[in-house]
């Protein structure tokens, strides 16, 4: 009898915990009570594993670092360096190593490589990419392929930063550079490696064409990346991007001017599911 009296007070207790903590950052404290609770009965499985995905960000002042992005997304969060200081980069860098995360770094120059060497040796710069990694783990590769596929040599840089990027997340990756539209059969024949891909990255300039002939070629998804390569009446990438935009083949999916990781982070996970 008293175990079915004590049972409401303790789901008072609970949710009394969880509005006392909903506006603060979790401590130990708080996951230890929790997981106490869970323990006691008191506090369901899937809650418990709601609020550890609300873990805390690390306020350092001039940013507040994600540090549990990892459980919520299933990869830490990716610095973009453009417009920060080399300090800036470092110390963002020292928490998300902290916990033994792997570590990206985008839009990177030298005088940010540069600082973060001297604290972080290991640290490897990708010039064409212009990105930063650090390795803390030993992730095993998933065996589906992700393809990137080039128009030109000039598209090359961003796809350099997709293939840094879905590498470091674990993914086979495989490239064809420099098989654009103006001679297709460069293009044909690779039919082959377009066929083993799990999903195909596809980076073109000037009018972006190519996005929607290796759509027409295969069954996977290609996600369109346009580059601001081009003359003029490209206007810094609009042209491509609305090309790809307006893409017959079903299959192509566009993300942002230039943006080698967003597509690399959503080819990912597509492959992650895919297996």
């Amino acid at each position: 009898m008293q175990d079915l009296i004590s049972r409401p007070f303790h789901k008072l207790r609970y949710f009394y915990f969880i509005f006392l903590h909903e506006e603060k950052n979790m401590d130990i404290d708080v996951i230890k009570q929790l997981l106490e609770g869970y323990k006691a009965g008191e506090v369901p499985l899937n809650d418990v594993l709601g609020k550890i995905r609300e873990l805390p960000y690390k306020d350092i002042g001039f940013a507040k670092v994600d540090s549990h992005r990892k459980i919520r997304c299933g990869f830490p969060e990716v610095i973009f360096c453009m417009g920060k200081t080399p300090d800036q980069v470092v110390k963002i860098i020292e928490h998300i190593v902290a916990g033994g995360n792997d570590m990206l770094a985008t839009r990177a120059g030298k005088e940010i490589y540069e600082a973060v060497s001297v604290k972080f040796p290991e640290a490897v710069y990708h010039e064409q990419a212009r990105a930063i990694t650090i390795r803390k783990n030993r992730r095993k590769v998933r065996r589906g392929l992700i393809l990137i596929v080039t128009a030109g040599t000039s598209d090359i840089p961003v796809a350099e930063e997709a293939k840094v990027t879905a590498e470091i997340m674990g993914n086979k990756v495989e490239v064809v550079y420099d098989v654009g539209v103006a001679g297709i059969h460069r293009l044909i024949k690779n039919h082959g490696e377009l066929l083993r891909a799990n999903v195909i990255i596809v980076v073109a300039g000037m009018e972006g064409a190519l996005a929607s002939v290796v759509g027409g070629l295969v069954n996977c998804p290609v996600i369109g990346v346009p580059t601001s390569i081009g003359y003029g009446a490209s206007f810094h990438g609009v042209a491509p991007l609305l090309s790809m935009l307006n893409s017959c083949a079903s299959g192509v999916a566009v993300v942002n001017i230039d943006n080698g990781f967003g597509a690399a982070y959503i080819a990912s996970l597509i492959n992650r599911k895919r297996e």
